[in-house]
């Protein structure tokens, strides 16, 4: 069994996950790993327009958006400096703050998933995360967690909107489940019992069998 790893972590906003990646990371570099942290969108380029029209600085119809996406997550992929290819290569364990499902499930909010889900087989062919994570929170904890946190939100970023996402989300999972490894950890618990759990999880897909740290 190959040692290094390529996990995918997903969720609505305000679920954790960049926590979750941190936690994650500092317990497999326990464990001996060599640990890559990355996310999307992007500091590319690319990334940068799509974040440009997360903050409302340019509009852009939500097709260009998934379009944007795709491109963002192939040059993720295969950049010939840091990609997530060559990352792997070098013997890393890759841990993504997003990847293709975030696109199944925000996109897919507002056109086909059918057509989202054709859009990213390439990226699909080219890399299957070895474990999807996606830590559930409900759309009410989700919004107070976002208002908390900073001063102007997003698009994407209402409750209607984060529970229509997480529906999307719960249909890709769904869809997909024959295709792909996930794993679903009720993110409403504290940190510490998420991490638990996921380390838990990650465990089985390496040969380590160290205690949580």
């Amino acid at each position: 069994m190959k040692k290094n790893l390529f996990i995918a972590f997903e969720g609505i906003d305000g679920s954790g996950k960049s926590m979750q990646v941190q936690l994650l990371a500092d317990s497999l570099e326990k464990a001996g790993h060599k640990v890559y942290s990355t996310f999307e969108p992007t500091d590319s380029r690319i990334g940068l327009i799509i974040k440009d029209i997360f903050k409302h600085k340019m509009e852009a119809d939500h097709r260009v958006i998934a379009g944007l996406f795709v491109a963002d997550r192939l040059d993720h992929l295969l950049n010939k400096t840091n990609g997530i290819l060559k990352k792997l290569e070098e013997g890393y364990t890759v841990i993504t703050d997003r990847y293709y499902f975030s696109s199944y499930a925000y996109q897919g909010t507002h056109m086909s998933l059918d057509w989202v889900i054709e859009a990213n087989s390439l990226s699909a062919k080219l890399l299957r995360p070895d474990l999807n994570i996606y830590i559930d929170v409900s759309p009410d904890i989700s919004i107070t967690r976002i208002r908390n946190g900073r001063s102007s939100t997003e698009l994407y970023e209402t409750r209607e909107n984060l529970q229509q996402v997480r529906d999307k989300y719960m249909e890709a999972f769904e869809k997909l489940k024959l295709e792909e490894a996930i794993f679903i950890t009720d993110g409403n618990r504290t940190a510490e019992l998420i991490a638990k759990d996921i380390w838990q999880e990650v465990s089985k897909k390496t040969e380590l069998q160290n205690s949580f740290h």
